[in-house]
């Protein structure tokens, strides 16, 4: 298993774009192939971006961090991405043909991805799997929505790694530490499915009740473990990342 390491220094002939100072990733992992890196794995801070949104104020992205620090960088680099309020490992091609082989293997889902989260109350069974249909609800975005009749295969397996109990004053919230494997990639599908099972993730200010959003001021969802080809290469990367929380 490759740990991730501490971010490069950026290169003193780049100027880095204004950006918060907080919004920095953890962790940085790359690998080379004839002498230039072929993709990156960074560890994604909660509240950063993968890539610029509309606005000048969302500029700043995991995509212009990865822009800045390695600047030979050529054509598309994003292959997939997390929510903004997401934290964890995210995946990038640093130039054209390595984007589209690591992109080709989400499409065959060759790419494993697993998350953690703490969710609301104890669950119940240990393990499980979670598959029910979603689609956007077009009156309401970003939310998304169970539809059974019009909605796309969404699945997810998970494991219980630990059942807590945290005293809020006289109160006593029930928390469960939860390992995800989504098998399918549709947006939102972790939050939306957890809550669906009636255990919403901490500082889910999407689908949670009040009392659970404000459980936590950070989104309690990591994405903790990838592993994928390296064509170039010819071997397996595996990268870890332990969340903060």
């Amino acid at each position: 298993m490759l740990q991730v390491s501490q971010p490069p220094e950026p290169p003193d002939n780049v100027t880095p774009p204004p950006r918060p100072p907080e919004l920095q990733p953890r962790s940085v992992v790359a690998t080379c192939a004839h002498t230039l890196a072929r993709w990156v794995v960074i560890d994604k801070p909660s509240g950063m971006l993968s890539v610029p949104g509309k606005g000048p104020d969302r500029t700043w992205s995991a995509a212009a961090w990865a822009r800045q620090h390695f600047p030979h960088a050529t054509g598309p680099i994003t292959v997939h991405r997390l929510d903004m309020d997401t934290s964890g490992l995210l995946l990038m091609g640093l130039d054209a043909a390595a984007q589209r082989q690591l992109s080709l293997q989400f499409e065959a889902r060759t790419v494993a991805k697993v998350y953690e989260a703490l969710v609301d109350g104890h669950m119940g069974q240990d393990s499980g799997v979670v598959d029910l249909p979603m689609r956007p609800d077009p009156t309401n975005r970003p939310w998304q929505v169970i539809d059974p009749s019009f909605g796309r295969p969404s699945l997810t397996r998970y494991t219980v790694l630990l059942r807590t109990e945290q005293h809020e004053g006289p109160a006593v919230r029930r928390i469960t530490r939860v390992r995800l494997q989504p098998q399918t990639g549709r947006t939102h599908q972790l939050r939306l499915h957890m809550a669906s099972l009636g255990h919403a993730i901490l500082g889910d200010v999407l689908y949670a009740p009040p009392g659970v959003r404000a459980a936590s001021e950070v989104l309690c969802l990591h994405a903790t473990e990838l592993a994928f080809d390296d064509v170039s290469e010819g071997h397996r990367v595996e990268v870890c990342s332990q969340p903060e929380w």
